[in-house]
């Protein structure tokens, strides 16, 4: 630990993404990239975007941005802001929205790991509110007095969705915080919540192009929310980095959002190979938790996660443990091609012992 570095970052205990290994090719099910490549209108958008024009500032606004994603949400481009990937657009909540002395913020206590690390780098009191014993969120525990919300729905690294007449149960009770929404994995299922920033000035939805649109490598994420709420994000990102989403990026976002078709196909392929998959391993004597996500959270009676994950990783396949309370029973397996998946099913069924279907 440095001499120089502040108290802050002697104390902060960072977020660990996935595993990323440069030692061998391995099939990468363990950060839900989506497995497919991006429309193709996004890399030509990119390529005639790489001109001298790169000698200047990007828009710091991305206004032709806010506009394609105003309009594919139908609504108005102050209701739109646009981050650096959907983490940053997290980070900047926690000083815009919510006080360092003020109420604890409320969040499940098994979601998104980002959560408590941005709690503890902005100095936010935050209670863990406890999942279900079928991880389910208990609107009850939603219901006390609060400093904020944090709801990832669907959840991570569950899965599960949370019907939207819950989120509205919240938002009515909650009307002097700001709820927000993290929507990273909706367009695999889930119940959006869009439909109520209108009615519902304490709400911000995030969402992000990283899985979906195949745009993990871009990063940008945008938020959803009315004008107040965008105004108190726009202030701390101009007090931090005015200029957060470069040239390419936004030319490539505005493609992804206009290209409709390709994006329904993709998601499509997913959404069926998640079934079949699920399915599968329900065979092999797995839980598998319902999904609304582009990934599956599975345990095994017989077979210890730490130790279906070692297996799994020394046949070339990579997924997630958490060895964290509650869930170090399970593996989140983010859903790959249909010839991967076949291939992650042919490795379990062996480690299993049981015939692959």
């Amino acid at each position: 630990m440095s001499r120089f570095w502040s108290q802050t970052a002697k104390s902060i205990k960072p977020y660990v993404p996935g595993e990323q290994p440069k030692d061998r090719k391995y099939i990468k099910l363990n950060t839900n990239e989506n497995p497919y490549p991006p429309s193709p209108k996004v890399l030509d958008a990119i390529r005639r975007a790489a001109d001298e024009t790169l000698r200047l500032y990007p828009d710091p606004s991305a206004d032709a941005l806010r506009d394609a994603v105003a309009s594919s949400f139908g609504i108005e481009r102050e209701n739109v802001f646009i981050g650096n990937g959907s983490d940053e657009l997290l980070a900047f909540c926690f000083p815009a929205f919510f006080e360092p002395a003020g109420l604890p913020i409320l969040f499940a206590d098994v979601t998104y790991s980002f959560y408590p690390v941005y709690a503890q780098l902005f100095h936010i009191p935050c209670r863990l509110i406890p999942l279900d014993e079928e991880f389910r969120l208990p609107v009850e525990g939603y219901l006390q007095e609060n400093g904020g919300i944090l709801i990832a729905n669907p959840n991570a690294p569950t899965g599960m969705g949370v019907p939207l007449e819950t989120i509205e149960r919240i938002l009515r009770h909650n009307e002097n915080s700001v709820v927000v929404l993290d929507e990273a994995y909706v367009d695999f299922g889930g119940e959006s919540s869009v439909g109520l920033i209108s009615r519902f000035p304490n709400l911000l939805v995030i969402r992000t192009l990283s899985k979906s649109c195949s745009l993990a490598g871009l990063r940008v994420g945008f938020a959803l929310g009315g004008k107040e709420l965008i105004e108190g994000i726009i202030r701390i990102k101009d007090s931090i980095n005015s200029y957060t989403i470069d040239r390419l990026a936004q030319a490539g976002a505005r493609e992804a959002i206009g290209d409709a078709a390709y994006f329904e196909e993709t998601k499509s392929k997913i959404v069926r190979t998640r079934g079949r998959v699920a399915q599968a391993l329900v065979n092999f004597g797995f839980r598998v938790l319902p999904s609304q996500a582009n990934f599956l959270f599975i345990s095994h009676p017989q077979q210890p996660a730490r130790v279906l994950f070692q297996k799994l990783r020394e046949q070339g396949i990579l997924v997630r443990f958490f060895d964290k309370p509650r869930i170090d029973r399970f593996l989140r397996v983010s859903i790959g091609t249909d010839g991967e998946m076949d291939l992650f099913l042919e490795v379990v069924a062996r480690i299993c012992e049981k015939p692959a279907e």
